[in-house]
Order: structure tokens, then sequence, then C-alpha cells
């Protein structure tokens, strides 16, 4: 069975929370905390904080574009809050 993640990382040294999408989890965070992906390789080292998994492709987009609109980041941000207030 194949799974596809949507993926939230946040940045160990600087204020910056990534939302992704990939088939493969461990492989794509570790291309994040290479710097081998160039829209993130600035805010490295990343720890993963939180993941959904989807056994649909389209479905894992969809709810990866719902994360990175406003309304979006406030969900993620609810689910996320005791997390948040911890850092």
């Amino acid at each position: 069975m194949k799974f596809f993640y949507v993926y939230v990382l946040k940045s160990i040294d600087k204020d910056f929370i990534y939302v992704g999408i990939t088939a493969s989890l461990e492989k794509r965070f570790f291309e994040h905390n290479n710097k081998e992906e160039l829209s993130t390789k600035q805010y490295a080292p990343f720890e993963l904080i939180f993941y959904e998994a989807y056994l649909n492709e389209k479905d894992a987009k969809r709810r990866e574009e719902y994360f990175k609109t406003t309304k979006g980041k406030v969900t993620l941000r609810q689910i996320l809050r005791e997390y948040l207030k911890e850092t």
C-alpha cells in the first residue's frame, strides 16, 4: 500500500514553518535537512512536527494546498497549539 504524506517542518534555528507533500517522508525529510531543496535550504535544519497520510495523491495535494492558505495556516496552528506554545 502506497501512502502520500502532507508534512510540516519547523526550522530549528529560525521562525519558519514549511508545508509539503511527498510519497517518501523519510527521504524528503533527509533532503530538506541536507539543503538539497532550494526553497528551504536557508532555513535548515528542520524538525518534523506534523504529518498526515493519504491513500490518494489528489487528496493529499488538496490538503497541502489548504494548509498553505490563510485559513489553513490558522487550522494548522490550532492543531499544533500546545507544541507551538512550548517552542
